[in-house]
């Protein structure tokens, strides 16, 4: 597919995806591609990753897993490409439709909008509720603020790896692009760990996520700085906190988008934290406040928002210059 046929399908799929999101009932009759995905990846570890085996040869099975993954997605989302392209402007719009399910601009605001909702009207208890949903910590170890801090983190780094690097992906690729990088993100989520079970075998998955999801956290701060401009925050101290931070996180992308909401919001977000029973040693983000509120989400809410945007609009521009290039 020309570029142009690809940021196309780009653009369809946030339009799409903005509207109407991944319909529940569709999920619950089929699933979503990232289930189907994690299907394929829990088979691949069960079947190649044997406790018995040396770490040399776990992590060579690791990569096998992760090129298996990889042709299965590239192998049927090529295929559906192909087959759509025959149909013209209707192929299009339907490959746009099977793109925006691997993009999460709708259901990443609800989440987080469903942790401030729970705090204001539930206290303290509807927001550890409503946290758990989306981040991996223990919520009955966390305050109001470590709440609302938790949110704010899991809004920067999803939108970074949950919208604009699928958003990328298929801008450069379509939907191939974006099912390959949805396939690698996956895989490094469920085996990417650094446990005894997955640190060899996960290896290659977690080292070819940190690469594809490299330009799109970078593009995050961009975007992210440029929203807290049209949204009254401080893309100064947006752009400040990034230079300064970003390369101290323990992840070689999350600090980015992180440093830049922190920054933004005059907050001071990531640090020290607990899942389930591990301390997780991470530099701070940001020099703001640490006691974050419900309003502080709603803030970073509307920063997200502005931001959603400016993707669009940055999208749309990629669109109508290719195809000034090619006409």
């Amino acid at each position: 597919m020309l570029l142009s046929g690809s940021l196309a399908v780009l653009v369809c799929a946030l339009v799409v995806e903005a509207l109407a999101g991944y319909p529940a009932p569709l999920y619950a009759r089929i699933g979503h591609p990232v289930t189907w995905m994690g299907a394929l990846i829990d088979a691949l570890d069960r079947r190649l990753n044997r406790e018995s085996d040396r770490d040399t040869r776990r992590q060579a099975f690791g990569i096998v897993a992760l090129a298996l993954l990889l042709a299965a997605t590239l192998a049927v989302t090529a295929a559906l490409n192909w087959a759509l392209g025959f149909l013209g402007t209707i192929g299009l719009v339907v490959t746009g439709v099977l793109t925006s399910t691997l993009i999460a601009q709708r259901s990443l605001f609800t989440h987080v909008a469903a942790v401030a909702t729970g705090l204001e009207t539930e206290g303290l208890a509807g927001g550890r509720r409503a946290v758990a949903m989306i981040v991996g910590r223990n919520p009955n170890t966390l305050d109001e603020a470590a709440v609302c801090r938790a949110a704010i983190e899991s809004l920067a780094e999803n939108f970074s790896d949950g919208v604009v690097a699928p958003a990328f992906w298929a801008g450069v690729a379509g939907l191939p692009g974006a099912a390959a990088y949805k396939a690698i993100n996956t895989a490094d989520s469920m085996i990417g760990h650094r446990t005894p079970r997955h640190a060899a075998f996960g290896w290659a998955a977690a080292r070819l996520d940190d690469l594809v999801n490299l330009p799109a956290s970078r593009l995050t701060a961009l975007l992210i700085a440029g929203a807290a401009t049209l949204s009254g925050e401080s893309a100064r101290d947006a752009w400040q906190a990034v230079r300064r931070d970003a390369r101290h996180h323990r992840s070689p992308n999350a600090g980015w988008p992180e440093a830049a909401v922190a920054g933004a919001l005059g907050l001071r977000l990531a640090g020290p934290r607990t899942y389930g029973a591990t301390l997780v040693e991470d530099a701070y983000m940001g020099n703001g406040r640490a006691e974050a509120t419900a309003a502080d989400i709603r803030r970073a809410l509307r920063l997200y928002r502005t931001a959603c945007g400016l993707l669009w609009a940055l999208a749309a521009g990629a669109l109508a210059l290719a195809l000034t290039v090619l006409s």
